[in-house]
């Protein structure tokens, strides 16, 4: 540990503490080992501190607060006193200007009411429907390989779906190019240097929105007279109750935004899950079994509470590798929390992906074990922001059906039509620079089956 100074002097008579941290090493800070080795990081700094440090990160001092409760008081926001904008834009504002996920109070919640009529019941079963096609399509492509790469092969199939889905076209020649964007603006957010110098992230970044940008903008005037069922086309025709629309810079803005979460945490998500169910076959049999219990390849949407087994394996990927690690948010008045007084203005961060492996929360909280979602033991009930892959409060991930929807899509016709395994003793390398993926592009075994 480094030498600990406080952070703020709380106002005099409070009787509040001051938050309790350390600068790190000079000019980085604390950031290398913060995307290199969060867990034991925050696990030292846990244990040195308690639920709230602060640390120098990307350049600011920024205040951890730790712990299912830290969640709870974040993400619920009793009282405005977290900004969603004024802490999400300091990492990807430049890059994801104005999506829903960045913006506040009012503003958010009139956005959310117009999006919300995208991610109805009726229009996830036409999302459904129309995903199973094209992931049969998709997964036909695949070559049983000895050095398969389910990185690469599932991040193309989720961009596939996501643009025939939510933009109801197929990517022409430029599909290479708009993965690579959406690749560059992700990874900009964790940039060291913030500032576009040729050759960093941050320019690599900036230069990616730019292309998402003009990619949509060139679309919006054909889908506002379209009467598609895609995404793209609901956003444009959604309105609210007084009939306000969205004008075109807003759906531009949150077709980029939700482009990138519906594929990279679907993306995520299922290779955490791949990676699991080629160490655990047992598991990958279950999985398989209800499926192929179904009797139908293309799943429907009525069917999607039948996969018990997969539901269970897809909560135990999410809290042991949660797509979205760590969460900003900036205060906008001085507040309190379990003591200690965090002054106006303060970057604070919550952690998703350390609280999922909290030895105060889950029982060995390393070892895969679905059958801990369980309804004969639910450990995730221990504390309701215990298990917060999609956040909480008023910015619960808005995609979180979708998301289920699609991953249960995707496995049931990939368990019927191939394994899969991985060689005894390996562990997939994470890398947590910026959202987590396999370090490696996690090679797998696989075979066709039938």
């Amino acid at each position: 540990m480094y030498k600990a100074t406080p952070l703020s002097a709380p106002p005099p008579g409070s009787g509040l503490k001051p938050v309790p941290g350390d600068n790190g090493l000079p000019l980085v800070g604390l950031s290398l080992d913060f995307m290199r080795n969060p867990i034991p990081l925050m696990r030292q700094r846990y244990d040195a501190y308690g639920p709230v440090s602060w640390a120098s990160l990307f350049g600011i001092k920024m205040v951890q607060m730790v712990g299912a409760d830290a969640n709870e008081f974040v993400f619920l926001n009793r009282g405005n006193l977290f900004s969603n904008s004024k802490g999400w834009d300091y990492f990807i504002g430049p890059f994801f200007h104005r999506g829903i996920m960045l913006l506040d109070f009012e503003e958010h919640r009139w956005h959310r009411r117009i999006m919300q009529q995208a991610f109805s019941r009726d229009v996830l079963q036409a999302y459904l429907a129309r995903m199973g096609p094209q992931i049969a399509e998709g997964i036909s492509r695949w070559q049983p390989s000895a050095n398969f790469s389910v990185l690469k092969a599932i991040k193309q199939l989720t961009l596939d779906l996501a643009t025939d889905v939510f933009m109801g076209e197929e990517l022409g020649p430029e599909a290479d190019a708009i993965n690579q964007a959406f690749i560059d603006t992700v990874r900009a957010g964790t940039s060291l240097i913030r500032y576009p110098l040729p050759g960093t992230r941050w320019a690599r970044g900036l230069r990616g929105r730019k292309v998402l940008e003009k990619f949509f903008r060139e679309r919006v005037a054909a889908k506002r007279r379209s009467q598609g069922s895609d995404l793209f086309s609901v956003l444009c025709r959604a309105e609210t109750e007084d009939g306000e629309r969205f004008s075109d810079d807003d759906v531009v803005n949150h077709m980029i935004f939700l482009m990138m979460a519906a594929h990279d945490t679907s993306t995520i998500t299922l290779s955490t899950m791949f990676y699991y169910l080629a160490r655990y076959p047992e598991w990958q049999q279950r999985v398989r079994a209800q499926s192929e219990a179904l009797g139908s390849e293309p799943l429907e949407y009525d069917q999607l509470g039948t996969l018990s087994d997969a539901m269970l394996v897809m909560k135990e990927a999410l809290r042991l590798c949660a797509p979205v690690p760590s969460v900003p948010r900036r205060t906008v008045r001085d507040c309190e929390f379990q003591g200690y007084f965090i002054p106006e203005g303060t970057m604070v961060n919550v952690s998703p992906y350390f609280t999922h492996f909290m030895q105060e929360y889950w029982p060995d909280p390393f070892r895969f074990d679905p059958e801990r979602f369980s309804e004969a033991r639910r450990e995730d009930k221990v504390h309701p922001y215990a298990w917060v892959p999609f956040g909480g409060g008023a910015h619960k991930c808005i995609g979180l059906h979708f998301a289920e929807l699609q991953v249960k899509a995707i496995l049931h016709q990939v368990v019927q039509s191939f394994e899969w395994q991985v060689p005894p003793g390996y562990e997939m390398p994470v890398d947590t620079t910026s959202l987590p993926v396999p370090a490696d592009g996690l090679p797998v075994t696989l075979t066709a089956l039938n």
